[in-house]
């Protein structure tokens, strides 16, 4: 089993690296499960957001990981929670 784990993705350009490439590299490097630390995803570099994580999700990440610095965005509490 192949994993890819991606530390600490940081505002849009973390975000549009992977939403750009990350498919082509699951294919390109048979990868079977995808991890990513996404506290700091937000464009703003702190915090995580409903749509990134929707947006990871569809581009091949299967599971998001955090930090202390996700709650720097309020809304990601109800999503989390319901998720």
């Amino acid at each position: 089993m192949r994993i890819l784990f991606l530390g600490d993705v940081v505002g849009f350009s973390g975000c549009s690296k992977i939403m750009n490439n990350l498919l082509n590299q699951i294919k390109i490097n048979a990868i079977d499960f995808v991890i990513v630390n996404a506290e700091n995803a937000d464009q703003s570099g702190v915090g995580l957001t409903e749509q990134i994580c929707k947006d990871f999700f569809r581009c091949g990440v299967n599971v998001i990981t955090t930090g202390n610095h996700v709650w720097d965005q309020k809304d990601i509490m109800k999503f989390i929670e319901k998720e």
